[in-house]
């Protein structure tokens, strides 16, 4: 797999795809990036921006089920679980709920620590080697809590984060928390800021992306839905869209990096990818008057804010209802009066942009890159939950390494496919 003039295709045009597709034509390979709708449209393009080596612990954690249990049974809970739950998700939090301990999540929290941190050092040389517009900026992640006990809870937290991980936050108790963002109410418990996070705008990300991709030579094709791979043997030759199916795509390798959809491709990958849509929201509207000037994250509502240069973001919500469609009002109504618990302004008409999209969730809180279990060149990288964007540029590297036979950046081995085999 190491010859670099091979051809490669990318299935699956969101930021894990493009960065896949960007480490692989730098190495000097052909690469065709197909997304079933519209290159950066799915989750890359409306969540909230975060490139957070501070989100190192997974949701299977001490407690989490516990937890979970409680905040469902509010009225406007951020978590819901669609009742009766397929087998498939039945399945997945049966797994889930085992992890729920120090051991395993401190061996998830590794393996994610390894890749957001090698993508945190990727995007600072990639944004300055090909100045990328996308509104980068380094003004850290503020972790907001509304009441006083639970701001100091955090810092057992916060201690497990400095011995394990070096990952040390400032405190800021409720009057010095003003004094910081004065965007935030008086009166809140305080917060704990992770210095070291950055943000940018999404959408600007992949349109900046696309450019320096189709610039290198990268062919982008819309709207074509993999439903076949092609294969002879342990080797697929291409991949074909039913209902295009003369148009099919013939390439030497593939890379599935399909999000939350990658379980559709099953029986094409001989194996069962144990990924779960999991719904997320944002609202996008015009900066407010009083702008915060750091994201932030309200823990106990579980809701993201992301001032840009251009736009404001509200992002949050966590719903385990299959592949949904619908854009529920009443869950954007939760992100607006969550907002106006702890923003003086939190809210500015009219609104951009009102979005929905399907986080690919894994029970153990690690991503799959790994080469398929029955095809040889066909090569998975799906699964980051809620990091895509974060862990987006080490697992391009990652994957134009793995498929040139290179040695790897990071080990591998906490991403591979055998832990659901």
């Amino acid at each position: 797999m190491g010859d670099q003039h091979q051809h490669v295709a990318v299935i699956g045009g969101g930021v894990i795809g493009a960065m896949c597709a960007w480490y692989l034509v730098k190495s000097g390979r052909k690469v065709t990036i197909v997304d079933q709708g519209k290159f950066g449209a799915g989750c890359s393009h409306g969540n909230c921006g975060y490139v957070s080596p501070s989100h190192v612990l997974p949701l299977p954690k001490p407690g989490a089920i516990k937890n979970s249990m409680r905040m469902m049974r509010g009225p406007n809970s951020p978590l819901s679980i669609k009742f009766p739950p397929s087998l498939s998700l039945t399945k997945w939090l049966w797994q889930f709920q085992r992890r729920c301990n120090s051991r395993d999540m401190l061996e998830a929290a590794t393996a994610r620590n390894a890749l957001l941190q090698s993508s945190m050092s990727l995007y600072e040389e990639l944004v300055e080697s090909e100045q990328l517009q996308c509104e980068w900026k380094r003004n850290g992640l503020l972790f907001v809590f509304l009441s006083e006990s639970k701001f100091e809870e955090y810092a057992q937290t916060d201690k497990l984060m400095r011995e394990h991980f070096d990952m040390a936050a400032t405190p800021y108790d409720g009057n010095q928390l003003t004094e910081l963002e004065p965007a935030l109410k008086p009166g809140l418990g305080g917060a704990w800021h992770y210095t070291g996070d950055r943000h940018l705008r999404p959408d600007k990300l992949m349109s900046e992306l696309r450019v320096i991709l189709e610039a290198r030579g990268v062919e982008i094709i819309e709207d074509f839905s993999v439903d076949l791979l092609i294969h002879q043997g342990n080797n697929a030759s291409a991949i074909a869209d039913k209902k295009q199916a003369a148009e099919s795509i013939q390439a030497d390798a593939f890379i599935v990096a399909t999000g939350a959809m990658t379980p559709l491709l099953n029986d094409q990958l001989g194996c069962k990818i144990p990924i779960q849509p999991g719904k997320g929201y944002s609202i996008t509207m015009p900066c407010p008057e009083k702008m915060p000037k750091i994201p932030m994250l309200f823990e106990e509502h579980r809701v993201g804010v992301t001032p840009m240069e251009t736009n404001y973001k509200l992002g949050s919500m966590m719903e385990f209802a299959g592949y949904d469609s619908s854009l529920r009002s009443s869950r954007l109504q939760v992100l607006r009066e969550s907002a106006a618990i702890y923003l003086h302004d939190p809210f500015r008409d009219p609104v951009d942009e009102e979005w929905f999209g399907w986080r690919p969730m894994t029970w153990d809180g690690k991503p799959i890159i790994d080469c398929s279990p029955a095809l040889e060149n066909v090569w998975i990288a799906a699964g980051h939950n809620m990091l895509g964007v974060s862990m987006a540029t080490a697992t391009g590297k990652l994957i134009q390494q793995l498929v040139s036979g290179e040695e790897p950046h990071i080990d591998p081995e906490p991403y591979s496919i055998s832990r659901f085999i």
